[in-house]
């Protein structure tokens, strides 16, 4: 009877161990998973786990993955934005040194005989040279994005003043603006007039788009975050322009900079959130701004 007792407290012993052993490994897995994820949500990926578990060796092989994809995606941005510049910059100097060629050959032929009017010439190159600047102001734009002013905001008030401001161009395309919140008194951490100039972007977006009706609403979802999409009826973004739109100098109007929405979703990184095309088709395009 003795010898049975020692043997059931012994067993008794051996179970508590393991049990609190693998509870401990489970709780220690866990934070090694939030610490990862909230690693990726800042965009921080120079970590890396002590290869001596399984466990351990499966999170940095998912690291090193998403790490390869985001420098593929890097890569092919930078790959695009060239593309764009050169296109620009080449469009717009090409012109320029033809003309100059031109008129300096012009130059010392007799008046009578000049095939070439000097002063148009020169308006041309003085035109094409101011969209050469204002290029470059476009980009230093885009490049130069001031810190955010984080300060609490109710989203009601925000939307009310971007549909305010944004009032007059609707009204003269015959478009109505609307807000529907789908949560009463969204409170958001944010610079009030970045957000706004994001908002007003794509409200004028939907317009020059042709849309007439133009909705934007409020949430909070279950992962505490908030989004604010803007909806419109106008024309669709078509399949190939989705997968441009959010490089720079990309745009598909004739007087367009092609900066606005990359801007946007800079100054949404800069506030730790996120804008996004959430679809466009037919039936609608909504872009949402992901508040954390």
């Amino acid at each position: 009877m003795h010898l049975c007792a020692i043997i059931l407290i012994t067993i008794a012993a051996v179970m508590t161990i393991i049990v609190v052993t693998v509870i401990y490994v489970r709780e220690q897995d866990r934070k090694k998973l939030e610490y990862m994820l909230d690693a990726f949500e800042d965009n921080e990926l120079n970590f890396r786990f002590q290869d001596n578990s399984r466990f351990n060796r499966t999170l940095n092989r998912i690291k090193w993955i998403l790490e390869r994809k985001r420098q593929q995606d890097e890569q092919e941005s930078w790959t695009k934005l060239i593309r764009v510049l050169t296109h620009e910059i080449m469009n717009t100097v090409s012109p320029i040194a033809s003309l100059s060629e031109a008129l300096s050959h012009w130059a010392n032929v007799p008046e009578k005989e000049r095939e070439m009017d000097l002063k148009a010439g020169l308006e041309t190159i003085a035109s094409s040279s101011n969209d050469l600047i204002s290029f470059v102001q476009s980009y230093r734009e885009l490049a130069g994005v001031a810190r955010p002013i984080m300060k609490a905001l109710m989203v009601d008030s925000l939307v009310n003043k971007v549909i305010g401001l944004t009032l007059e161009q609707c009204n003269g395309a015959g478009a109505v603006c609307s807000y529907h919140p789908k949560t009463d008194d969204i409170l958001i951490y944010a610079d009030e007039s970045q957000i706004c100039r994001i908002l007003i972007n794509l409200v004028k977006n939907a317009v020059q788009a042709g849309a007439k009706h133009i909705s934007i609403t409020a949430e909070i979802n279950e992962y505490e975050q908030t989004l604010v999409h803007v909806w419109n009826d106008g024309a669709p973004i078509s399949p190939e322009s989705q997968e441009q739109i959010f490089i720079p100098f990309f745009t598909t109007k004739q007087e367009g900079t092609g900066i606005g929405l990359s801007l946007s979703r800079q100054i949404m990184r800069a506030h730790n959130g996120m804008l996004d095309l959430t679809r466009s088709e037919e039936q609608g395009t909504e872009f949402t701004l992901t508040f954390r």
